[in-house]
C-alpha cells in the first residue's frame, strides 16, 4: 500500500458512482479495475513479502487465478466495481484489492471513474498478513 493513504478504496465516492442514474461511473471503474487485473497493466501492482516468498510455481498459479477470478457477488462487490476478491491456493487463502489513489499515491482518491488522475494499485496478499 501506498504510505500515507488516508482513503480506503471505495468510500463514499463509490457509493455515489455505483448509484447514479446511468450507473456509468461503476461501469467505467470496474472495466479499469479489470483492465488492471486481467492484464497487470493499468495500475501498479504490489505482492506483500508472503507472496513473494512463495515458490515459482505457486506465485504463478496465484496471479493466474487473480487475472481469472469472476466470483463477484454483493457480499465482495456491494458496488460492482471489481474491485477486491479471494483465492484459495495449495489451502492458503489469499486477498486481493484494487485501491485508488492520487496522482503523487499520497492520498485516497475519490474518483476512481477518471484513469488520468487515479492511480491504480492491485494489492495482493496472504490472508494471514491482513
Amino acid at each position: 500500500m501506498a504510505p500515507g493513504a488516508s482513503q480506503p478504496a471505495g468510500g463514499p465516492q463509490a457509493a455515489l458512482l455505483a448509484t447514479d442514474e446511468s450507473g456509468a461511473g461503476a461501469r467505467r471503474v470496474r472495466d479499469l479495475n479489470d483492465r488492471l487485473r486481467r492484464t497487470y497493466s493499468g495500475g501498479h501492482t504490489m505482492m506483500t513479502a508472503g507472496v513473494q516468498a512463495l515458490d515459482v510455481a505457486s506465485r504463478r498459479e496465484l496471479l493466474r487465478r487473480v487475472q481469472t477470478f469472476d466470483n463477484f457477488d454483493a457480499g465482495n462487490d456491494p458496488y460492482g466495481e471489481h474491485d477486491f476478491g479471494r483465492v484459495i491456493i495449495n489451502a492458503v487463502g489469499y486477498f486481493w484489492k484494487i485501491d485508488y489513489y492520487d496522482a503523487g499515491f499520497s492520498h485516497g482518491w475519490p474518483d476512481p471513474a477518471d484513469e488520468t488522475v487515479t492511480r491504480r494499485v492491485l494489492t495482493i496478499m496472504r490472508e494471514d498478513e491482513y
